[in-house]
């Protein structure tokens, strides 16, 4: 995500646009975890999310939870998978912006574009 030349590396600058990004979310998901447990629920992810300006279903966000909530333990995403949950929406945004051309907040892509933006983003 902050590798802007595609090298696999970051340089000083980039690094320290990743830990500014890193004590935001921190700071985000500390405002919603509210009873301090460690973990946010699909609710208050989806809150978060909205002040990040995702404009997300209740659904979507619990989908969300239940995908990145650790096996075994207490219901909820913790710090660590929300950043990762925040660092592949912010990707998957920028894919779709650049396809987005017009700014309508609808693409029309085949199947190997997605595999493509994804690929190359997320892998």
């Amino acid at each position: 995500m902050f590798d802007k030349s595609r090298s696999g590396r970051m340089d000083l600058f980039s690094f320290s646009a990743l830990w500014e990004f890193m004590q935001r979310w921190r700071a985000l998901f500390q405002q919603y975890d509210r009873d301090r447990s460690g973990c946010i629920s699909g609710t208050e992810l989806q809150q978060a999310l909205a002040q990040m300006g995702y404009n997300l279903s209740p659904q979507f966000s619990q989908t969300l939870v239940q995908r990145y909530t650790l096996q075994g333990g207490r219901p909820g995403i913790q710090l660590d998978r929300f950043i990762q949950v925040c660092t592949q929406l912010q990707t998957m945004t920028q894919v779709f912006r650049e396809k987005d051309t017009s700014m309508t907040g609808n693409i029309r892509l085949n199947y190997e574009d997605f595999l493509s933006g994804a690929v190359t983003r997320l892998m």
